[in-house]
């Protein structure tokens, strides 16, 4: 893991419109420069849910720079180092996903598709508030982890264990 700058974090789904691209806003603001968070999809929908930008932009996350994009570009020689890849939804953890440079830990954190979500439009966009939720509460404990004192078998355990929580869970 490199200590002196931030840790690189990627987040997958398989259309990159929704859960990951929420995944991708609540890092960046909860990991207080400690974290660089980036978001792809292994068949990205080329464009953001426009329910997941309305509720970002209503709590106040910066959505300009937020896009759908493939995992491709962080498959790339340029492409930043990754120290962590979490898959958010069950199609892409299923998937063969490409060889990333760096060997960085990664887990499954599934979340319901919000995008998926059927019924009104107010219980639509309540869909996409929980998937903030449970995303929030996972990152919360993520960001807690005493990343440099845990050994890498320890660390994964911690990474698979949020990804299982459905609510609130202790942090290490």
């Amino acid at each position: 893991m490199n200590q002196a700058q931030a840790y690189n974090v990627l987040f997958l789904c398989t259309g990159n419109s929704a859960r990951s691209i929420i995944a991708e806003a609540i890092l960046n603001r909860v990991g207080q420069g400690r974290f660089k968070a980036f978001s792809a999809g292994s068949q990205p929908k080329g464009e953001v849910h426009p329910f997941a930008l309305e509720l970002l932009q209503k709590l106040n996350y910066p959505t300009g720079g937020l896009r759908s994009k493939s995992w491709d570009e962080f498959a790339a020689p340029d492409a930043p180092e990754l120290d962590f890849v979490f898959t958010v939804c069950d199609n892409a953890a299923q998937e063969v996903c490409p060889v990333w440079p760096g060997q960085p830990m990664t887990a499954h954190w599934g979340v319901p598709d919000p995008a998926a979500a059927d019924g009104t439009v107010a219980e639509r966009r309540l869909a996409f508030a929980d998937t903030h939720r449970m995303l929030q509460n996972r990152l919360g404990i993520f960001v807690s982890l005493p990343l440099t004192s845990l050994d890498k078998l320890s660390l994964q355990k911690r990474l698979d264990e949020i990804g299982r929580a459905r609510g609130p869970v202790e942090p290490a």
